[in-house]
């Protein structure tokens, strides 16, 4: 199994990012996919969240900013960010859950996004 991200990178307060989970060895449009992300001292938290069905759900601190995406065909989930500002800045990381468990089955390798003020 290996969940592959990437796209992130520098960028300025207002700026765009877009980040991928391109994902393989799992059956993805079985898996629930969640956008985590870390910053240094803090919890990991997560960003968004999106079902097989392709509903989204997203923490408050970044609803109207972020959008999360995924195209079965590739097995991939995608995190539109939008707007982005200086405490958005972590490591970035993709999540999946097999439907009907609880909590991540396989993590991702994390990617940076520095957002400078």
């Amino acid at each position: 199994v290996q969940l592959q991200a990437s796209g992130g990178g520098l960028v300025q307060a207002g700026g765009s990012l877009k980040l991928s989970c391109a994902t393989s060895g799992i059956i993805f449009r079985n898996n629930i996919m969640t956008w985590y992300r870390q910053a240094p001292g803090n919890q990991r938290e997560l960003v968004a969240t999106i079902t097989t069905g392709g509903s989204p759900n997203y923490a408050d601190s970044v609803k109207g900013r972020f959008t999360i995406s995924r195209d079965n065909t590739k097995s991939t989930v995608y995190l539109q960010m939008n707007n982005l500002k200086p405490e958005d800045t972590a490591v970035y990381y993709c999540a999946s859950t097999i439907l009907g468990r609880s909590s991540p089955d396989y993590w991702g390798q994390g990617t940076q996004v520095t957002v400078s003020s």
